[in-house]
């Protein structure tokens, strides 16, 4: 010690981006300007310091003397969400992933399998944990990888199919989805937990797309694209400062059609962009 774990790099620089935001909307400037020199310095130092060139993916962590530990995690993942990952970064960082020593079928395993370390029994050492692959999913639809967001996020609801009232524990081990198996339960997982709740809530906000603005009473419809599974998605009573909308997402083949039911005084655009 002292350690610097990547994602914590991530969510350094997603709060000093998101409070500059929030002191430019009260008029203080200079201090949100200082927060946004500040992320930018972090993520110029994040992507020289922990990009491993070889392996084409981020260190876990760097250590006291500001080596890396170079095993590959699915922390890293988490940087997707953060915003802090170079974008001519991110497509290595998706491949490696979703390479078959990462993503197991049923999820993304917190460490690969090809790890001296690597037992998918562990708790934090290559289980797969629902609330890391949603956050994962979410940093997919930030870097407009939508077809790996879909194949994450199948993978969890074919997840949730095996557990009692489609309630996602804690975490499942991380062995390899087979055709005639289901996720390995881990004995001692906390279920229900909170942050497992939330993983189907935050994958389904990716794939709709949903970016609201409640300042300005927007809501931003980004890339919407429903799996092949899901047909239609109704959204009631969609909550955007002080008004409710009301939203139709149909996938007719390869595309979605988004209708507005209601806008309540929002103001809605669809757009094909990334976050």
């Amino acid at each position: 010690p002292p350690i610097a774990l990547a994602e914590v790099q991530g969510y350094v620089y997603a709060a000093k981006k998101g409070l500059g935001w929030l002191l430019s909307l009260i008029g203080k400037n200079e201090q949100a300007l200082k927060l946004n020199r500040e992320a930018a310095q972090l993520k110029k130092r994040f992507n020289r310091d922990f990009w491993l060139e070889d392996d084409g993916f981020y260190a876990l962590a760097l250590g006291a003397h500001k080596e890396p530990a170079a095993s590959i995690t699915s922390n890293p993942g988490q940087c997707l969400w953060a915003g802090i990952i170079d974008r001519e970064k991110a497509t290595k960082v998706v491949e490696r992933l979703f390479a078959n020593d990462m993503f197991t079928g049923w999820g993304i395993r917190t460490l690969s399998s090809q790890t001296a370390r690597y037992n998918p029994l562990g708790y934090h050492l290559g289980s797969v944990w629902p609330h890391d692959n949603s956050l994962i999913g979410m940093g997919l639809k930030r870097y407009g990888f939508e077809d790996e967001l879909n194949e994450l996020a199948t993978a969890l609801y074919d997840s949730c199919r095996s557990f009692e009232y489609y309630r996602l524990p804690e975490l499942y081990c991380g062995v390899p989805r087979t055709a005639h198996s289901f996720p390995v339960r881990y004995p001692v997982a906390c279920r229900p937990q909170a942050w497992a709740a939330g993983t189907m809530p935050l994958f389904l906000q990716a794939i709709l797309g949903l970016v609201p603005d409640a300042t300005k009473q927007k809501l931003k419809i980004v890339c919407p694209c429903l799996p092949y599974w899901l047909e239609q998605v109704e959204v009631r009573k969609l909550r955007i400062g002080d008004s409710n909308i009301d939203l139709l997402f149909e996938r007719n083949k390869e595309r979605t059609k988004v209708s507005i039911l209601n806008n309540g005084g929002v103001k809605v655009s669809v757009i094909k962009r990334t976050i």
